[in-house]
């Protein structure tokens, strides 16, 4: 059965470039892992104020950015052994 992993990435203001640099490197990594099915990152771009209704792109950065990285494997055991 796969498994997947979801991930928060709070990151400051100041830090954005180096955040974005930094995940670009480790995700390279990331993909080589036997059972590697899948790897995403993407950033926070919009939010639901009303339901229904269209999302609003966000304007403004008031303590972070919201990164997410989603990363997918063919088992459990293979997950395991990529964090090890």
């Amino acid at each position: 059965m796969a498994f997947s992993e979801i991930k928060l990435f709070q990151v400051k203001p100041d830090k954005l470039n180096e955040f974005e640099s930094l995940i670009l490197k480790i995700a390279m990594e990331q993909k080589k892992q036997p059972g590697c099915k899948n790897l995403r990152y993407f950033k926070r771009f919009f939010i639901l104020d009303k339901i229904p209704g269209s999302p609003r792109e966000l304007t403004k950065i008031v303590k972070c950015v919201k990164y997410f990285s989603y990363w997918e494997f063919s088992t459990k055991e293979e997950y395991t052994e990529a964090n090890n």
